[in-house]
């Protein structure tokens, strides 16, 4: 019996070592990169801003982005769905030039004024540079899904500074429902390996502050530490948010579909957002919604940051930032969807906490991550950004709105290569909601 103890335990120290060995390296270099990306964007954000006529090229910019992939980038412009595809079946693999291609059109969108994000260049770069090091260090097909699924740790930890978010991201967006726990740890390494390394390069994260609040309440003589109608408001709040990350996920696909059909010329979709986008700015006076929306360009314009204040957010400035983030996207921008997400959130939990007389910055952190959840399905990644970026105080909170937005946003995310490993409500698909609702259509004649 000692026997058989001490082999099990010699197979997984070697288990342990082997992988500790093989994902430092990639985390190493996913985080170099990550840190390189990130000095490049807020190079390019605050260029922009000292040339605000930058906007006005945008529509070459569409051209110039698209050129590039036509010219390079073949299957690259898959992007994180190439690398879901990989991670569930490996195929033909991940380009090596998916790596500098999204680095390069990334910055150029946001140098321009295009409203996106940051993790999709930053997944991009952390699975293409595993695929890398797998073929090097000639993987078997079970081992390369797992090193894939640690470059995607690697990229969401370290372009976020959460590296324990990006772990169980990299676990959870691959299938509804489901997580493999194989490679939790190898994830976990990488994660924060790749953190330490941007932070070694000298680059910083945007910090959030959450207000002291007093969520308790004094109910028949008990004190409960969470009030039940602050509880009620997170609850409808979040019902909201997981709308919304719906809408926002139907709006890209919307935005792409309806403009093919009109112009025929996918070249043309670039030139067509970029108009469309100076025409918005131009209409509404303020480049706000522009780019990433994390820092500001003049004093009192509407930022993620200022969301957490009172007055930090107009009442529709979620809807304006889901709409230019549709169209950059839609119209072949290349970036992320994950910073506009966090700015419509926060944005609209700013509104909600003032409609329904609840914490301002509370909500807004709540709004920040449930709207992601929601858009992603990733819950439990979700509710763990919000304890690594505004600590664990409110933790309950921040679980009961990631879930809750979770469940409202549909069995559909922003990324059409996950799939549904288990319903979020047993034996309720979109395929046969889809037929429920018709049903019902056809029963009541509407």
């Amino acid at each position: 019996m000692l026997k058989n103890i001490l082999s099990k335990q010699f197979t997984l120290f070697k288990y342990l070592f082997r992988w500790t060995l093989m994902v430092i390296p990639v985390a190493i270099a996913v985080g170099s990169m990550v840190a390189l990306f990130l000095w490049l964007l807020k190079w390019g954000i605050h260029y922009r801003f000292k040339h605000p006529w930058l906007l006005y090229l945008l529509p070459v910019a569409g051209i110039s982005i698209h050129l590039l992939y036509k010219l390079y980038g073949q299957s690259a412009e898959k992007g994180n769905n190439l690398i879901i595809d990989e991670i569930h079946q490996p195929g033909a693999g991940v380009p090596k030039r998916m790596a500098p291609l999204i680095l390069i059109t990334t910055v150029i969108t946001h140098m321009f004024g295009g409203s996106a994000g940051r993790e999709g260049s930053a997944v991009q770069i952390g699975g293409s540079l595993a695929n890398l090091f797998g073929g090097w260090f000639k993987l078997q097909e079970t081992d390369k899904k797992v090193i894939l699924t640690a470059g995607v740790a690697a990229g969401f930890g370290a372009v976020f500074g959460t590296p324990l978010t990006g772990t169980i991201f990299a676990l959870e967006v691959i299938a509804i429902g489901r997580i493999q726990y194989n490679a939790l740890l190898p994830c976990l390494i990488a994660g924060l390996v790749a953190d330490v390394t941007v932070s070694a390069w000298g680059i910083h994260h945007t910090q959030y502050h959450i207000d002291v609040v007093n969520t308790g309440q004094d109910f028949y003589g008990h004190h409960l530490h969470t009030g039940i109608w602050l509880l009620i408001k997170v609850i409808i709040s979040s019902a909201i948010f997981g709308l919304v990350s719906y809408a926002f996920a139907k709006a890209v696909h919307l935005v792409k579909d309806t403009l093919l059909q009109l112009l025929k010329i996918s070249w043309l979709l670039p030139i067509c957002g970029g108009l469309i986008i100076i025409g918005l700015t131009l209409l509404l006076g303020k480049p706000d919604y522009l780019s990433l929306g994390v820092d500001a360009e003049y004093p009192g314009a509407i930022t993620i940051v200022s969301s957490f204040q009172h007055g930090g957010a107009a009442a529709f400035s979620w809807l304006w930032k889901l709409i230019y983030t549709a169209i950059t996207l839609g119209t072949g921008f290349k970036g992320g969807e994950v910073t506009p997400l966090f700015y419509i959130g926060s944005t609209l939990g700013n509104s909600l906490a003032e409609l329904f007389n609840a914490p301002v910055s509370l909500f807004a952190a709540l709004g920040f991550i449930a709207v992601f959840a929601g858009a992603t399905n990733t819950p439990m990644a979700c509710t763990i950004m919000g304890i690594e970026l505004f600590g664990g105080e409110h933790a309950l909170f921040f679980a009961v709105a990631c879930f809750t937005a979770y469940f409202f946003s549909g069995e559909s995310g922003i990324y059409g290569s996950q799939r549904v490993a288990i319903p979020k409500i047993d034996g309720i698909t979109s395929s046969n909601a889809k037929k429920y609702v018709a049903r019902v259509f056809s029963k009541y004649k509407l």
